[in-house]
């Protein structure tokens, strides 16, 4: 049903009613249509929403009435719709307004009396139409808390089942309830900064130094710099960087554990290019215990190379060389940024 809240129905088939109320309408630029009959009415009512509606007294047949209540009785719950009806001079509004009460809820009834006032006529039409700008209003604020409903289950859902698979992954790979503790607690912590971080900057796209800054800054030595960031700005869609933070502490971890982190000289080099439609990401380990390829690959390891295939279509290059731990992927742009 399409939302024409600012046009008004006449409905007045009788004599020249409806012409002249459509002509006067229009002088004042007020947008209207006329039913001549009461299946040009049914159809009218059936393909929108009006204004307001004007009728005649003669126009109001049983079948007529019957067709305006079937489109009030289907409209939707935010909806009023304001009928003018038109009597003749010395008619009885009272019984009229009880019967038409009755027949037509969720409609405003105003009864005017011929010959009209110009004035009034025009000044109740105005009335209405501005009241049907503030239903319009509600609708939209229906609308888009509906919209933030879904957006909200559905962001949930997806919180919920990442949790899921992090705390599976780690019961899997933990010996003690200890290392269950500390590792899922980290995952978690994490997963959360990155919602936070989406969170203040408006929930679609974070720069992708901000991210890799959250994951690490936490580890850094006083006024030592343990790590180094390097590339241009790239404003990550919301998907990809919660898949990046996750990466980035699985391979912090790996290195507070094993790594360059897990002696007081090591360093951590980041850096990301782009290259055409091509993203380039690297992590770079120095100065940190000799390293050789471990015969068994470890939880983090295996979540590392699932992650960047993932996010960016490829395997990654993942080499365990002397100098520390060396990792290396890239893919097209249009996977991790943001493009709106």
């Amino acid at each position: 049903m399409a939302n024409d809240l600012d046009k008004v129905l006449i409905f007045a088939p009788f004599r020249s009613d409806g012409q002249m109320l459509s002509s006067l309408l229009r002088t004042h630029e007020i947008a209207n249509a006329t039913s001549s009959d009461t299946v040009a009415l049914s159809s009218a009512l059936s393909d929108q929403l009006p204004g307001a509606l004007i009728v005649t007294q003669e126009a109001l047949t049983t079948q007529a009435i019957a067709i305006i209540h079937d489109h009030l009785v289907g409209q939707p719950e935010w909806s009023e719709l304001t009928v003018f009806v038109l009597v003749e001079r010395g008619a009885s509004h009272a019984a009229m307004a009880q019967h038409l009460a009755d027949k037509w809820p969720g409609s405003r009834q105003i009864f005017y009396q011929r010959p009209l006032a110009t004035i009034e006529l025009l000044s109740g039409i105005q009335a209405a139409l501005l009241a049907r700008l503030r239903q319009r209003d509600v609708r939209d604020h229906i609308a888009l808390e509906l919209e933030l409903r879904h957006e909200l289950n559905h962001r949930v859902k997806n919180i919920l089942a990442s949790v899921t698979a992090i705390f599976r992954m780690t019961a899997r790979n933990s010996d003690s309830l200890e290392e269950l503790t500390q590792g899922f607690s980290g995952r978690l912590k994490a997963l959360g900064s990155v919602h936070s971080a989406l969170f203040e900057v408006g929930g679609e796209a974070i720069d992708i130094h901000e991210l890799i800054t959250l994951i690490l800054s936490p580890y850094g030595s006083g006024d030592v710099a343990r790590y180094r960031l390097s590339g241009p700005a790239v404003s990550l869609n919301k998907d990809a960087a919660a898949n990046l933070s996750l990466t980035m502490h699985e391979l912090t971890t790996n290195a507070i554990k094993y790594g360059a982190w897990s002696v007081p000289t090591g360093q951590i080099s980041v850096e990301w290019r782009l290259d055409g439609q091509e993203f380039w990401l690297r992590w770079q380990e120095t100065g940190g215990p000799q390293l050789a390829e471990p015969t068994h690959k470890g939880y983090g390891t295996r979540y590392i190379r699932s992650a960047l295939q993932t996010l960016f279509g490829g395997p990654p290059q993942l080499r365990f060389e002397p100098q520390g731990l060396f990792v290396e992927a890239h893919g097209p742009r249009s996977r991790i940024e943001n493009l709106s």
